[in-house]
């Protein structure tokens, strides 16, 4: 629970407040970026939201941040905000929130299928959680884009007897995973789901692309808030910058509509813009001169 007597000094007054215990993850931001700043080391509140819906996605914020790190001045209800989770983004997919600190706050998404529903990294293992994703039919497959955002991945493949798909670069992570990916080459699985590995940011780091139109790219992809642009980060790059930059390029082979990051903003563009905009990346990337 956030502490008043620790909030930033940046918060602007008023009802919302950031404390100092944020990790600056971003969370806060991709779900109200009407009422939530940063500055170089953590989130703050710039505007305090005042019509209803601004509230709400506020309040959607402080549920979802891994830290506990927003906090309001009176009492909220917020059991109606939370029904909101797992959020639908588009037909069949959904932005699970709950973020979790085991993953530094990265996103986790929930897609339904007609064949077994997926989980596409974790967010907290919670009960509430847990009686959503029963009542939209279970788990049947986990896939974890690479280690550092695995968080309660395990506790949710306890649960729902579900497989963990991982590449193999990535398995001490999760050493008993149920599905072990090999090599570089695509793996489909059924005629709607396509791992692309897309190693740099880690070594076995991969995507997955559903139905030619979803792109869930972990750390290896996401949109800039600020320059309004595709984006991809050598500061964060953990395995070889050489390599994220080829996997980037590998990616033009694909068609995708959206972009779904483990952290960093989501996009939905229509299919030529996106087209273009990883084009631009990919010719930015390059232009670095990278070294692994």
């Amino acid at each position: 629970m956030a502490n008043f007597n620790k909030r930033v000094p940046e918060n602007v007054p008023g009802e919302f407040f950031v404390d100092s215990t944020c990790i600056d993850c971003d969370t806060c931001r991709q779900l109200a970026p009407a009422t939530f700043g940063e500055t170089s080391t953590y989130a703050f509140v710039h505007t305090q939201p005042q019509a209803t819906e601004a509230t709400r996605q506020a309040l959607r914020a402080l549920l979802a941040c891994p830290t506990g790190s927003i906090g309001t001045i009176h009492h909220h209800n917020t059991h109606e905000v939370r029904t909101d989770f797992p959020l639908r983004l588009d037909e069949g997919v959904y932005y699970c929130g709950f973020n979790s600190p085991k993953s530094y706050g990265g996103n986790s998404y929930f897609v339904w299928h007609a064949d077994g529903n997926w989980l596409i990294d974790a967010p907290k293992f919670l009960p509430y959680l847990v009686r959503q994703f029963e009542a939209m039919g279970g788990l049947a497959r986990i896939f974890l884009t690479h280690r550092d955002d695995v968080a309660d991945a395990a506790k949710y493949a306890r649960h729902f007897t579900a497989q963990r798909v991982i590449h193999h670069a990535e398995l001490a992570a999760q050493p008993d995973a149920e599905i072990v990916l090999e090599g570089t080459e695509p793996v489909p699985f059924g005629p709607d789901f396509l791992i692309i590995p897309t190693p740099g940011h880690t070594r076995g780091h991969c995507v997955l692309l559903y139905q030619q139109q979803f792109l869930f790219t972990g750390d290896h992809l996401w949109w800039e808030r600020d320059t309004q642009r595709l984006g991809a980060s050598r500061d964060y790059c953990w395995y070889s910058w050489t390599q994220q930059a080829a996997s980037m390029a590998t990616l033009q082979h694909f068609a995708f509509t959206w972009v779904l990051p483990g952290h960093g903003q989501r996009i939905h563009l229509p299919r030529e813009h996106m087209a273009q905009e990883l084009r631009t990346l990919v010719r930015q990337m390059h232009c670095m001169h990278p070294s692994a």
